[in-house]
C-alpha cells in the first residue's frame, strides 16, 4: 500500500490555485476543518493569493465569529459562493450586498446529493425540492444579488413531471476533518458528531480530477484502523494533515469532547435538563402534542431554534419512546443538541451521512417535521431564508417542509421586543414586539403554500397566542391562548384576517410551571 504523503496545514494551503472550486465537510460548529481553512486565510492575507475562489457547502459553517466559512471572507478571496445555509457567516453576506462576489442559495440536501451525482459523473441532479420556492428558477433560480447571472438550477419536464436540474459542477479541492488517519490515507470519524458529506464528498472532488486533503488529530500506523468504521477510503485521499492543536479540532467550537454525541457511550436522557417555561417552551409543548395523534412510533425532524425545544419537552414528558427524532446531520434516535451543538445527538441509535439523511426526507419518511416560523402570508407561505439585506439561507428547510405529510411551523408570533407574562394557565402580552410574522407579502418563498395545498400536505402554524391550520381555502385560527383577546392581540397584530369560524382554547397546561402529564392527555 502507498503511504499518502502526510503535510502541515500551511503546505495544504498553498496546493490550492486561483481559481479553484473549493468545498468543505462540516455541520455548524461541528466536523469544522480549522486548520486547513484558516491557513488558506493566512495564505490569502499574507500573500494575496489564492484569488477568485467558488467556495460550496452544504450546511452551514461556523458560528458568525470569523471561524468556518468566515475564513474565506475577504474581498478577493471569492469570486463566487454556492451554500445551503448562509446564518453563520455574515461577513460573507456582506460580500453579497456589496455585489463584491456572486451568491446562490440552494436546498442543503440537494447540494449534498449533488455530491454523489458529481462523484458519479451523470449529467447533474434531478428534484422537485424547490418548486414553487424562490430556488425555482421562474421565481429567482436561488440567485442572492444582482451581479449574480449564470442559471445554476433549470426547469425541467420528464415524464410530464417538473423538475428543477442542477447540472453536474466540476470540483478542484475538498477540506475536509476527520479523527485518525492510517499512513495509507484511511480515515475514521470516531470522535465527530457525523460523517456529514465526507464520503461523497471525497468521491467528487477525486473524480473530478481534484484534490482531496483531511485534516485529522492522528496519523497510525497503515493498516490499524477498523476498516468497518473508516469512512473515508485512502484511494481518495491525497494528503493528510495531523492537527494536534486542540482548538482546531475540537468537536464542537467552545464545547469539551462529549462521548454521547459520537456512540462512544450512552447517558440517562433524565441528565437532559428541561428548560424553563416561557413562549418558547408552550410552543414546543403544543407541537408535542401532535405525537399523541400518531398510531406508530413517529420518526420526526426538528428545526434549528424553537423546535429544538421539542426535544427537551419529550424527554421532560417521558414520551421520547414514543418518537424517533432525526436531525440532517445524519443522527437517527437520541435526542438532538440545539445551540452551537445544533447537528448533535445524544444517544444516537445511527450516524448517516448527511445526502442519505436526506434521501429518506425526500422521499416522504418522516412522519412530522416541527419548523421555525419567521414570515408568514395569508397563501400560507412561509420565508426563514432573507429577510431584507440578511440572508439566512434556507438550509434544509425547503426538502424537510415540501416532502413530509405533517409540517408544524413554530414561532412567537411577533418578534423584535416581545415581553409576555406565563401565569396561572394564562398567557398575557406586556409588551408587543415591533416586528408581525404574519404579513401581506413575505420577502421570499421558502415553503410554498401553493405546493403544499396541491400535495395534500397538513399544515399548522403554532405560536405561544395562536394555532392556525392551512385549509384548501385558507388560513384558519382554530386555537386561542388562554389570556388572550382575539382582536387586540391576534387580528390586531396581523396583516392579514384568518379564516375564524371555531376558535378553541389552547389547554391551560401548556402554561404552568409544572409536567403536563402528556401520556395522559387526549386531545
Amino acid at each position: 500500500m502507498k503511504h499518502v504523503a502526510v503535510i502541515t496545514a500551511t503546505e495544504a494551503a498553498n496546493l490550492i490555485k486561483n481559481g479553484s472550486f473549493v468545498t468543505t465537510n462540516g455541520f455548524l460548529a461541528s466536523v469544522q476543518p480549522e486548520a486547513l481553512t484558516s491557513a488558506l486565510e493566512t495564505r490569502f492575507l499574507q500573500t494575496g493569493t489564492p484569488k477568485n475562489l467558488t467556495l460550496y457547502y452544504c450546511a452551514g459553517q461556523g458560528n458568525s465569529d470569523g471561524r468556518g466559512g468566515e475564513h474565506f471572507a475577504h474581498e478577493g478571496m471569492l469570486k463566487r459562493v454556492i451554500l445551503g445555509h448562509w446564518g453563520t457567516v455574515p461577513a460573507i453576506v456582506s460580500l453579497v450586498n456589496a455585489g463584491k462576489i456572486e451568491g446562490y442559495n440552494f436546498p442543503q440536501g440537494t447540494l449534498a446529493q449533488h455530491y454523489r451525482d458529481v462523484a458519479a459523473h451523470r449529467i447533474g441532479t434531478f428534484t422537485n425540492v424547490g418548486l414553487e420556492t424562490f430556488v425555482d428558477p421562474r421565481i429567482n433560480g436561488g440567485k442572492m444579488n444582482d451581479i449574480t447571472k449564470e442559471d445554476l438550477v433549470q426547469l425541467k419536464v420528464i415524464n410530464g413531471e417538473e423538475q428543477l436540474f442542477y447540472p453536474r459542477m466540476k470540483m478542484d479541492v475538498a477540506l475536509i476533518r476527520g479523527t485518525y488517519a492510517d499512513e495509507w490515507g484511511n480515515v475514521v470519524m470516531t470522535k465527530e458528531v457525523s460523517p456529514i458529506d465526507a464520503l461523497p464528498q471525497a468521491q467528487a472532488v477525486h473524480n473530478s480530477g481534484g484534490i482531496v486533503i483531511v485534516q485529522v488529530e492522528k496519523v497510525v500506523k497503515g493498516g490499524s484502523l477498523d476498516p468497518k468504521l473508516v469512512k473515508i477510503p485512502g484511494i481518495y485521499v491525497d494528503y493528510i494533515v495531523q492537527e494536534e492543536s486542540i482548538l482546531h479540532q475540537q468537536q464542537a467550537f467552545g464545547c469539551e469532547f462529549d462521548s454521547s454525541v459520537c456512540g462512544e457511550s450512552v447517558v440517562p436522557v433524565e441528565s437532559i435538563k428541561p428548560v424553563p417555561l416561557n413562549a418558547k417552551k408552550v410552543i414546543a409543548r403544543r407541537a408535542a402534542m401532535l405525537l399523541l395523534d400518531m398510531k406508530h412510533e413517529a420518526v420526526i425532524n426538528l428545526g434549528i431554534g424553537i423546535p429544538e425545544f421539542v426535544a427537551s419537552v419529550a424527554a421532560e414528558e417521558g414520551i421520547g419512546d414514543s418518537l424517533t427524532m432525526t436531525v440532517e446531520a445524519g443522527a437517527i434516535g437520541g435526542v438532538p443538541l440545539g445551540g452551537v451543538r445544533f447537528g448533535a445527538s445524544v444517544n444516537a441509535e445511527c450516524y448517516l451521512e448527511q445526502a442519505a439523511q436526506f434521501d429518506f426526507y425526500d422521499g416522504g419518511g418522516l412522519d412530522l417535521a416541527c419548523l421555525g416560523l419567521a414570515q408568514c402570508d395569508g397563501q400560507g407561505n412561509v420565508n426563514v431564508s432573507k429577510f431584507g439585506p440578511r440572508i439566512a439561507g434556507c438550509g434544509g428547510f425547503i426538502n424537510i417542509t415540501q416532502n413530509t405529510k405533517n409540517v408544524v411551523f413554530c414561532g412567537t408570533f411577533t418578534t423584535s421586543g416581545l415581553k409576555e407574562e406565563i401565569k396561572d394557565g394564562e398567557i398575557h402580552i406586556i409588551q408587543e414586539g415591533k416586528v408581525k410574522k404574519f404579513l401581506h407579502c413575505i420577502d421570499q418563498i421558502t415553503f410554498s403554500g401553493k405546493y403544499a395545498r396541491e400535495h395534500g400536505q397538513q399544515i399548522l402554524y403554532i405560536t405561544e397566542r395562536a394555532v392556525f391550520k392551512m385549509e384548501e381555502d385558507g388560513i384558519h385560527l382554530i386555537e386561542i391562548a388562554p389570556g388572550i383577546d382575539m382582536q387586540k392581540d391576534i387580528f390586531d397584530q396581523m396583516e392579514f384576517k384568518p379564516i375564524a369560524n371555531n376558535v378553541k382554547h389552547m389547554l391551560p397546561e401548556l402554561f404552568k410551571n409544572q409536567c403536563m402529564n402528556l401520556k395522559d392527555i387526549k386531545k
